[in-house]
């Protein structure tokens, strides 16, 4: 049961997804028949049959129950949710937000499900529009070069020096003793903390310290020392946030989802590789391979909290995330709320272009990190964000404002219809026997490629091969500028209309083949499906089947399985 009502004192509890539990405590309401019903339905739109699956989302829901039970009771509604009328519910929802209105709706709606006391009215009303509109969403502004440049510099200092002095720290640690025998040193207070675990000066290490007065060791400053040795061995909240930023920075995963990062969700495919599994709060779980960059600076988070991670209990063992806490006596996960990252903003002093402070935003950090990767002409993802719709996609990043514009945005549709119909086009598969014949077989296809006789003598020749196939016009700009030759890469031409495959192809059309089978052993099946997969389905489906098998057996003995046999790029090898 993903969540259950409590009668007494009223509560709603909730298991989420990841694992988590979290209460929602609704008694002390002043209506209480009615704030029984509406935890009712608060229940019901918990995760898999609603749409609460995180606890910041029930924290809203249960908000918006308390306020709706405070709210009609001042307006003197004293009756249950079958008392509610039209009238009613509307003079509510015109004196809130859209946002009050939306989870009142599904509030309601929940109850009606389990009870069916809705009046018929009111059911026909929550399934009609809603009286407030959604105000358009707008999409984070990412930072200049400038911004980010002096965004990333902090943060890496900030690791680099913490991770200096954890070193030292460490090496200090060993030569360390008992500081009821060998003194308040900072040696043997490493000793002691690696030991036992971080420490507050007064609660914990007081017992340790003998003989001293106060006078005698505000004067010695000892309590500096403690602090300053629980910083160095173990990583507090501001470490913390630099490494976890960092992370963000090199592999823009969404914000939430590297707050819930787990040491199960990192999985280690060789000394550089990462398959990093996480959860976005809006969807379910998703896996990405890290760059290495960030497979490098995750393995030092590693280390430095590794120490750490040996004082933490239960759950908190296996966060990925991990700080001592404020007073040093503990450990804890990723700070709760933004106020610890405003704290961290402030520390490292970080200046916009205009030379004013400006706070983190782990939003702008990830549309920062998918904005530069769109001008460095990245193409491994179909859409901005695959966690959008494609109307809120749309209002994002497509919507025009200006003629010119506008445009702009239907050039881009017609070219996306137009290529969607010539991949729509069955391939050219010819035998040998066909080749000689193709002109008399094929007139469609000699129409359609708009061949002349010298033009068919050079593509069953062999004049106009490319690496998989026979192009009938490498200038025709299908894939690039018009007038110029054509710089797709070898497998585009897979659903490529110019293309023509004939058997003299099927060494090079079974490497390729080898090539995607490589590819999908290393890359996470979403991404392969993505960038890989029509062209896949196309050569295993449709053209490698209509080779003959002298052909293709003729060929296999040319094929070796690896990359040396095609024209890749460097970022486009296989393991």
């Amino acid at each position: 049961m993903p969540a259950n009502v409590i009668d007494e004192p009223l509560a709603v509890h909730f298991w989420f997804p990841d694992g988590s539990q979290w209460t929602a405590a609704l008694d002390g309401l002043p209506n209480p028949a009615l704030a029984v019903e509406l935890a009712q339905g608060l229940a019901m739109n918990a995760h898999p049959h609603g749409g609460i699956g995180s606890k910041n989302y029930a924290e809203d829901f249960a908000v918006a129950v308390r306020r709706m039970v405070i709210e009609l009771s001042e307006a003197g509604f004293t009756g249950t949710v079958g008392d509610l009328t039209r009238a009613t519910l509307m003079r509510y929802w015109l004196a809130g937000s859209w946002d009050r209105e939306e989870r009142t709706r599904m509030l309601l709606s929940g109850f009606d499900e389990v009870t069916g006391a809705l009046q018929p009215e009111v059911r026909a009303y929550l399934e009609g529009k809603p009286v407030q509109a959604r105000p358009r969403s707008r999409p984070y502004v990412a930072y200049t070069d400038g911004e980010w440049e002096r965004l990333e510099a902090a943060c890496r200092e900030v690791v680099e020096g913490s991770w200096r002095r954890h070193q030292q720290a460490l090496r200090s640690a060993t030569t360390g003793e008992d500081p009821r025998s060998g003194g308040s040193t900072a040696e043997n207070i490493a000793w002691l903390m690696l030991r036992d675990g971080p420490m507050s000066f007064h609660k914990d290490f007081m017992p340790y310290i003998r003989g001293m007065s106060k006078s005698t060791l505000a004067r010695r400053g000892l309590h500096k020392v403690v602090r300053q040795v629980r910083e160095d061995l173990f990583p507090n909240r501001t470490v913390q946030i630099a490494y976890s930023l960092l992370f963000g920075t090199y592999c823009g995963i969404v914000p939430d989802g590297i707050d819930d990062l787990e040491l199960g969700g990192v999985e280690w495919a060789g000394d550089t590789t990462v398959l990093l599994t996480y959860l976005k709060g809006r969807t379910a779980r998703e896996s990405a391979v890290i760059p290495k960059r960030a497979v490098r600076l995750l393995e030092r988070w590693l280390k430095h909290s590794d120490q750490l991670r040996r004082f933490a209990e239960g759950p908190g063992r296996e966060q990925l995330w991990i700080a001592h806490t404020d007073n040093g006596r503990g450990v804890t996960g990723p700070a709760p709320n933004s106020r610890a990252q405003r704290r961290f903003s402030l520390a490292i002093d970080l200046l916009d272009d205009a030379g004013q402070s400006f706070s983190v935003h782990r939003g702008r950090i990830r549309a920062t990190y998918e904005e530069r990767l769109a001008r460095r002409g990245w193409t491994g993802r179909a859409t901005i964000d695959p966690n959008h719709s494609p109307r809120t996609e749309g209002d994002h990043y497509v919507t025009p404002t200006t003629p010119a514009q506008l445009e702009t945005v239907e050039s881009i549709i017609e070219d996306g219809q137009s290529d969607l119909l010539r991949k729509a086009l069955p391939t050219i598969v010819l035998t040998s026997e066909q080749a000689a014949e193709f002109a008399e077989g094929f007139p469609n296809e000699v129409k359609r490629l708009s061949l002349d006789t010298a033009a068919i003598v050079e593509l069953v020749g062999g004049e106009r091969d490319v690496f998989t196939a026979a192009c009938a016009d490498q200038l025709a700009g299908v894939h690039g500028p018009a007038g110029q030759p054509c710089p797709a890469r070898p497998w585009v031409c897979l659903l490529c209309p110019l293309a023509v495959f004939l058997p003299r192809h099927a060494a090079n059309l079974l490497r390729l083949n080898a090539f995607f089978s490589r590819q999908f052993r290393q890359m996470p099946t979403e991404n392969y499906l993505r960038v890989f997969g029509p062209y896949a389905d196309r050569l295993v489906s449709e053209i490698l089947p209509k080779l003959s098998d002298e052909a293709k057996a003729k060929g296999e003995l040319e094929v070796t399985d690896d990359d040396s046999e095609l024209p890749l790029r460097p970022e486009e090898a296989t393991l």
